[in-house]
């Protein structure tokens, strides 16, 4: 596994510690298609890996994982054609989730900045997620047109269904602290150093079991539940597929021209 400054996602192996660095700095670490094929071997490896006993998740740059690249979601394409691409690449999008829960490794996601749409599903999908202060959590989906189709299951998991519905119907920002209250992420260091601190404490807890009865451990928290029902993945799929191929042609572009979408309206309050 070798580090270089042009690769999408960096990957660095520290003993029995893994780090995919998400490197895409100019687009907040927007998940591209070659960022996540990349992303897809490396976990695909680790599966089959038993030396390695921690996978930690980061993005360069003062951000996480602003989600999916959008500028590949509207690329011009015949319908049909994008229909089926949308399709596939939101079955791959929660087959990745499902890999990373998963994994025999501990996963820790390490959150600075945006955390948005598609970088929700990997925190949610780690077992582990802890930020700094800077970090900010959003599933904007709908107010693009699109529909927060396979994270949603993860979300639900991890905040539960309520706190879930009201992120993804409202779209609103939610900071870190917000975060933390409501069951997001785990710990919210002051700032980058302090954050730097607590994964490495949580890493050296984490060493201190057997890893053997770690992966276990995680198969019997799975056996607890499936956090995508079945039948779930398709027809979210499905979903997204639609709605890519439908009000988010307006919403992507407004998005863009940093315009407001048709469909969104000033509110000015209910009568008293």
């Amino acid at each position: 596994m070798s580090m270089t400054e042009e690769a999408p996602l960096l990957v660095r192996r520290t003993g029995p510690v893994v780090e995919a660095i998400l490197n895409r700095p100019a687009r907040r670490n927007a998940m591209s298609t070659a960022l996540v094929e990349q992303l897809d071997d490396l976990l695909a490896a680790l599966r089959e890996d038993r030396e390695a006993r921690i996978l930690v998740i980061s993005g360069v740059g003062g951000h996480f994982c602003a989600g999916l690249d959008l500028t590949e979601v509207g690329a011009p394409m015949p319908p049909e054609q994008k229909q089926a691409a949308q399709l596939e690449r939101n079955r791959r999008t929660g087959a990745r989730f499902a890999a990373i829960a998963s994994l025999p490794q501990v996963v820790i996601a390490r959150i600075s900045g945006a955390a948005y749409a598609g970088g929700l599903g990997l925190v949610c999908a780690a077992d582990i997620a802890l930020a700094d202060a800077t970090a900010r959590f959003a599933a904007p989906e709908a107010r693009r047109g699109l529909v927060p189709a396979q994270i949603l299951p993860w979300l639900a998991r991890r905040m539960g269904r309520s706190e879930a519905a009201r992120l993804v119907l409202q779209g609103q920002v939610m900071d870190a602290a917000a975060a933390r209250a409501a069951g997001l992420v785990h710990e919210v260091a002051p700032d980058a150093a302090a954050l730097a601190t607590s994964v490495n404490a949580v890493i050296n807890d984490v060493l201190q079991g057997a890893p053997g009865a770690l992966a276990e451990t995680k198969a019997l928290l799975a056996a607890l539940g499936a956090a995508v029902p079945e039948g779930y993945a398709e027809a979210g799929a499905a979903a997204f597929a639609r709605a890519a191929n439908g009000e988010a042609a307006a919403g992507i572009a407004t998005f863009k021209a940093k315009q407001s979408p048709p469909w969104a309206t000033v509110w000015q309050g209910l009568p008293d």
